[in-house]
């Protein structure tokens, strides 16, 4: 089987040191492999999602040097079919309206302190019906008492790690959904959610290998799960390291990383850069 991968950005801001080497790495195990290698811009939030940041992608993945497929398949463009996969999911009970805000699940939980997972459950149907009748916004979330029904447990849930966890795992791992708790696949403000537009489109464009940065590697154990739910294939994931500036934090777009633009206009080459990363 031919090895597919991708690079998929989202329009929130200008790329930097860190999604460059994100892309290289993706890029040269396509072209190693001789394989085939995708960009898929991800641009279902709608409240952060920027023309501009859109065009920029495209700039600075072309001055890095990197070829992809054409069409470029955009998130925004096939949102029905994100939410006939929600549909689905409904049909079978695996999902519920929540309509508890932020703000009320954290009620009670000081600003030091890590958010627990939430879960939840259905409201009664009663309930429920005047909620709706009085226009209150809720999300979609997926049960994880449901999905543990369905499957019989999450123990037969693993998937292939070919680079390394935060905590060195690789190999063979044991999914823990759980640990995400009854995540929000859809809500009014943002539409679909990241973990299963993420999924759909994996499975739909036919990737093999996940190829991105550690800071995602716990997203796998929900998004293994969603593979299970919806008869999606599991690519096999290969996590790496994250790009850390002078300061020792990795680079970020909330922090003002350095973007490749600004770097272009400083005169830099793409050949320095990809020196610099070490491709």
């Amino acid at each position: 089987m031919s090895l597919v991968t991708r690079f998929a950005p989202s329009p929130t801001g200008y790329l930097h040191r860190g999604h460059a080497f994100s892309a290289l790495t993706a890029y040269r195990a396509a072209r190693e492999a001789g394989g085939r290698f995708l960009l898929r811009i991800e641009d279902i939030d709608a409240t952060r999602c920027r023309p501009e940041y859109d065009a920029a992608i495209f700039e600075d993945l072309a001055w890095l040097g990197l070829e992809w497929e054409t069409p470029v398949r955009r998130q925004s463009e096939h949102l029905a079919d994100f939410h006939a996969a929600i549909e689905t999911l409904r049909e079978r009970g695996l999902v519920y309206r929540c309509f508890k805000t932020r703000k009320e699940i954290d009620i009670g939980r000081a600003p030091h302190e890590p958010a627990v997972p939430y879960v939840g459950s259905p409201l009664p149907v009663d309930e429920e019906a005047r909620r709706l009748d009085r226009g209150e916004a809720f999300a979609w979330r997926l049960s994880l008492a449901a999905a543990r029904r369905v499957l019989g447990g999450f123990e037969g849930l693993t998937f292939v790690e070919q680079g390394a966890g935060p905590d060195g795992e690789t190999g063979v791992i044991q999914a823990r959904p759980e640990t995400a708790g009854d995540i929000v696949l859809a809500r009014k403000d943002v539409g679909v959610a990241y973990h299963l537009a993420v999924v759909h489109d994996d499975a739909l464009q036919g990737v093999s290998h996940v190829i991105r940065g550690v800071d995602l590697f716990e997203a796998a154990h929900i998004q293994r799960l969603l593979q299970a739910l919806l008869g999606y294939p599991t690519p096999t994931y290969r996590h790496h390291g994250l790009l850390v500036g002078p300061d020792g934090k990795r680079y970020a777009k909330r922090d003002k990383a350095q973007t490749l633009r600004e770097l272009r206009a400083a005169g830099t080459t793409p050949a320095e850069l990809r020196a610099e990363l070490g491709f």
